[in-house]
């Protein structure tokens, strides 16, 4: 414990103690009660922070939110016996090297060693030298106590996880695309276990599989994680602490992001109504004939003296802030849109009948293929990548023309289809407005209201597209998407440039919409609020799972002989509270 910690500890001691030997024939009111009460509780709260160094246990592990002073000493002592922190770029360069190989070398004091190992065997082959014999016996004990001898079937359990086959883990990179290097990337930072791992939205190269599988090993994983997504269930399933972003500070919580949605609302309403209750003090006081001015000095000078009553010590040594500015309007930032009702259609609907398919007609993709949908289908298309889901989008839609069999179709059907790429046939030089505007005969203030509906922020209705991030244009690909009013909706890995609240909104208007939805999406919450039916493409062809996405999941898993930890436990404990 440092000397200032004891130092704060002895004061608030000796207070409490202060409180606790007044003469006991005095009767204490309830608020010194309550005065007394908070003293001690801030007393333990102090001593347990202080006793282990600064990572707090039982009482303080139990709030929901955490303090800036706890988050730092617990950060700061998690990395101060950290040996192995490093800042590494872990790109694949594309190269002869065999990917089993590429995860191994990341590994970097293990190779080393197994290097010296090699020379010194070498060696002592052709000398007896008794220095060369006890180095040689420190290298075996070395490569032993880092565990060695199963760094390459962890390296290969990894890859596998990731989606690799064993003929793919011993191909080299060169041989690969940049969305299969960047697997191997985080097999390599999965691989060395470092005490502080940082993953950027991990999921979003990943297919359905891959990210099921990441989830599961990253659950079990017992260091430090910092993860930037926007996958709700992994965040769910992964995250013990959540750290929101919010008027350029940093907030604090404890537990998974379904807890943090639920008191992030729970604190929004009332900073809502400490916003209102100041506006209509400052109504109240202009109108008792104040200027303005003077209306919200009151104001500022109220909410300080508020504030230094509320501040603990350790909060006041924190930081000294200063006067409090007067309070701002909570930022509400809410998506929701709807996809209009298609007018009632006859089956067939969409379909492929005894269809085979082929870019290589020695190699066929698909094999005597019989799918259908009708306009209440809820459809979710699951394998892993290369297996064909894009190419079996695409003869659904008459992109590609089937080598045996046929395409069936409604002749009045309207197919609306988004992907990841959606926004990449939007006209550079026209502005979202302009644009839809143009297609759809709309006037400016309702293609703006159109826009504003997907969260495409007002000013960037008037940016010119080619300007606009990925994010911003595929708001404007979801509007043009809903003014088409589609009869069935095919929709590509969607949520790759959306955030959490513009998934949340897509899955209402898909649970609201009448037409047929086909989903190909690594997003299990996606998949789960929609209640897709899951079929899998395997062997040639597509089959509905038996079962549902727990039952899927399982399967995959044991097939990869992994230990499976208890699927959505923190998300369901969050739900049931």
């Amino acid at each position: 414990m440092s000397s200032k910690s004891k130092k704060d500890l002895e004061e608030v001691t000796d207070k409490v103690s202060e409180m606790g030997v007044e003469d006991e024939g005095k009767k204490l009111s309830h608020k010194e009660k309550k005065k007394l009460k908070k003293q001690q509780e801030y007393e333990k709260n102090l001593e347990i922070l202080t006793k282990v160094g600064g990572q707090g246990h039982s009482d303080l592990d139990s709030n929901f939110t955490v303090s800036q002073s706890e988050t730092l000493t617990r950060g700061a002592q998690l990395l101060e016996h950290a040996v192995d922190i490093k800042v590494e770029n872990f790109k694949v360069v594309a190269d002869e090297t065999p990917a089993v190989e590429v995860v191994l070398n990341a590994d970097v004091k293990c190779k080393s060693l197994q290097k010296e190992c090699k020379e010194l065997e070498q060696k002592a082959e052709t000398n007896s030298d008794e220095a060369i014999q006890a180095r040689l016996q420190e290298v075996y004990e070395e490569l032993k106590a880092i565990g060695a001898d199963s760094a390459e079937p962890r390296a290969r359990r990894i890859l596998a996880g990731l989606g690799f086959s064993k003929q793919m883990q011993n191909r080299p990179t060169k041989n690969f695309s940049g969305g299969w290097r960047m697997r191997v990337s985080l097999a390599r930072a999965l691989f060395v276990e470092p005490t502080l791992l940082l993953l950027d939205e991990p999921t979003n190269h990943l297919d359905l599989n891959a990210v099921i599988w990441l989830d599961n090993y990253l659950q079990g994983w017992k260091k430090t994680l910092l993860i930037v997504s926007h996958d709700q269930s992994f965040l769910d399933n992964v995250c013990t602490d959540i750290v929101h972003l919010d008027q350029e500070k940093l907030f604090y919580y404890k537990g998974n992001y379904t807890l943090f949605k639920k008191m992030y609302e729970t604190k929004w309403k009332e900073a809502m109504k400490l916003y209102e209750k100041q506006e209509k003090r400052l109504k109240e006081m202009k109108a008792s004939g104040q200027s303005k001015k003077q209306a919200e000095k009151k104001q500022k000078e109220a909410l300080t003296r508020k504030q230094e009553k509320n501040r603990t010590k350790m909060q006041k040594q924190e930081e000294d802030t200063g006067p409090q500015e007067l309070l701002q309007k909570p930022r509400e930032y809410v998506v929701k849109f709807s996809f209009p009702d298609p007018p009632p259609l006859q089956p067939p609907i969409l379909g492929l009948h005894n269809v085979s398919f082929g870019y290589d007609t020695e190699k066929l993709l698909f094999k005597d293929v019989d799918f259908g949908i009708d306009l209440n289908s809820r459809v979710a298309i699951v394998g892993p990548n290369g297996v064909g889901k894009s190419t079996f989008l695409k003869l659904l839609l008459g992109e590609l023309t089937p080598l045996q069999g046929d395409l069936i179709r409604n002749h009045r059907l309207r197919i609306g289809r988004f992907d990841q790429h959606s926004g990449e046939h939007l006209t550079a030089e026209e502005t979202p407005s302009e644009y839809l505007m143009r297609l759809f005969n709309l006037p400016y203030e309702k293609a703006r209201k159109q826009l504003g509906t997907f969260g495409l922020s007002s000013h960037a209705h008037t940016i010119k597209m080619k300007d606009l991030s990925g994010g911003q244009k595929a708001r404007v690909a979801l509007a043009e998407l809903c003014l088409n009013a589609p009869d069935v909706v095919i929709l590509d890995e969607p949520t790759n440039n959306l955030d959490i609240e513009s998934i949340d909104a897509l899955a209402h208007a898909i649970n609201g919409y009448k037409g047929g939805v086909i989903i190909v999406s690594h997003d299990e919450r996606l998949i789960r609020d929609t209640k897709c039916c899951l079929y899998v493409i395997e062997n040639q062809n597509i089959f509905e799972v038996d079962g549902d996405f727990d039952d899927y999941r399982k399967e995959l898993l044991e097939s990869l002989g992994e230990i499976i930890n208890n699927p959505s436990i923190a998300a369901n404990a969050a739900v049931a509270q």
